[in-house]
């Protein structure tokens, strides 16, 4: 018997839910707090012989949808919903089947953006333990570089639309960070292909549309004279932990991030060795670093400043738990008369190399070793993998040495203008 509407607004809650028929399937379920709400009982076939959630198979396929509360839907209009969903079923669909189908793909589709894709980029990043600044620089490039593509699904992004995204950095004249960009695009689309989120990386298709910058150097000095006058420049500074960094880069010449975020962990002042865990170098390989005996005077007078510090750091900062900033050398150098254009923090490495290069008999193995760089023979660096260590530490006290002998010319250079007027 089919209900009416006023038996559906007249009908009362009881201390049990119970069901008002209207005929195929479609009744009305009334709860005990006083909610109406139409629902739709069919046999499915593609539920028989699952699993339900008591553990038990299901045997006739029975399935229930639900359509929605009265008086917001009205009787009328679950009727109509109900026919509609029958024919689905006679057609061999199963209507909560598609329902949980597009419930997934609804969650998938938010699961594939961008962004969340992105998030997985980082994930990973850290999971590889990459340096801090490393992770730090590609979040702002896809939180503020990348922020057109954010909500995107990943599937749907096109190289045309990439491309557009790197203009814009590319008009404002960041050509570095146009290309940083399309590498970290890359990355995630890369990302998004190995799980199966797209079929292709488009960026590959940019090659050749984006600027590439002028290769800038790193400001050095480069010549034994002006060398000697750094050094005895750096002498005079008036900060003892400041020139202990000073001198430290000049005699390691270990990479501005690698020096400042020493730990005396790592400094083993007996055996006169300074080991730099890969998670801190460049090439995310251990870099040992020989000590000259100047190099290693520096540590101990460090150490009697900084070597009982909570923080374990060598080069601790004016706020605690953090060491010094990424410009506290540089602003020493500019403290010091040296202009930016002149020499600057990553310079002493440029000037170690072609002092090395061009004074020294060292080979060139040994002072790409000595510089913590990478083999750009990949064949030769698999069966080379000598660290030319006996080589190395006769080559930072050799090239400690020459940068004393260097100061001590400017110095007496000094003291013969002034006793001569």
């Amino acid at each position: 018997m089919k209900l009416t509407p006023d038996e559906i607004r007249k009908a009362a809650p009881g201390p049990k839910p119970f069901k008002m028929g209207d005929g195929g399937g479609l009744y009305l379920y009334v709860a005990p707090g006083g909610g109406k709400l139409w629902r739709l009982d069919y046999a499915s076939k593609s539920r028989a012989g699952r699993i339900g959630r008591n553990g038990k198979a299901i045997k006739n396929g029975r399935n229930t949808l639900s359509l929605g509360a009265f008086p917001t839907v009205t009787l009328e209009e679950a009727r109509t919903k109900a026919k509609a969903l029958r024919e689905r079923i006679n057609q061999g669909k199963d209507p909560a089947q598609e329902r949980e189908v597009a419930k997934l793909t609804a969650s998938l589709a938010q699961r594939t953006t961008f962004a969340h894709v992105a998030a997985e980029v980082i994930h990973r990043l850290r999971r590889e333990k990459k340096a801090r600044t490393t992770i730090r620089k590609r979040l702002w490039i896809y939180r503020v570089l990348a922020k057109d593509l954010r909500a995107r699904p990943i599937a749907d992004i096109t190289a045309p639309e990439i491309l557009a995204v790197i203009r814009k950095v590319e008009s404002r004249g960041k050509l570095e960070s146009a290309l940083r960009l399309r590498s970290a695009i890359g990355q995630a689309m890369r990302l998004a292909v190995a799980t199966d989120r797209r079929a292709v990386d488009p960026t590959p298709a940019l090659r050749g549309l984006i600027a590439v910058p002028k290769v800038k150097h790193h400001a050095a000095i480069t010549s034994p004279e002006q060398a000697g006058r750094l050094l005895v420049a750096i002498e005079g500074y008036p900060g003892q932990v400041i020139r202990a960094a000073l001198l430290l880069s000049a005699y390691t010449f270990v990479r501005p991030g690698e020096l400042r975020l020493a730990k005396w962990s790592e400094v083993d002042l007996r055996s006169k060795m300074w080991i730099i865990p890969p998670e801190r170098t460049k090439m995310r390989k251990e870099h040992r670093v020989p000590l000259s005996d100047q190099a290693l005077r520096q540590f101990q007078t460090l150490w009697r400043i900084t070597g009982r510090n909570t923080d374990g750091l060598c080069f601790p900062g004016l706020r605690g738990g953090r060491p010094i900033s990424e410009n506290t050398v540089n602003m020493a150098l500019r403290t010091l008369g040296f202009a930016a254009d002149e020499h600057c923090a990553h310079g002493f490495r440029a000037m170690a190399s072609t002092l090395l290069n061009e004074h020294s008999e060292f080979s060139p193995d040994g002072i790409e070793k000595a510089l913590g760089h990478k083999e750009p023979n990949a064949v030769r660096g698999a069966y080379n993998r000598g660290q030319h260590m006996a080589e190395r530490v006769r080559l930072m006290q050799w090239y400690a040495d020459f940068l004393d002998e260097q100061a001590s010319v400017i110095r007496k250079e000094r003291q013969d203008r002034r006793f001569f007027g």
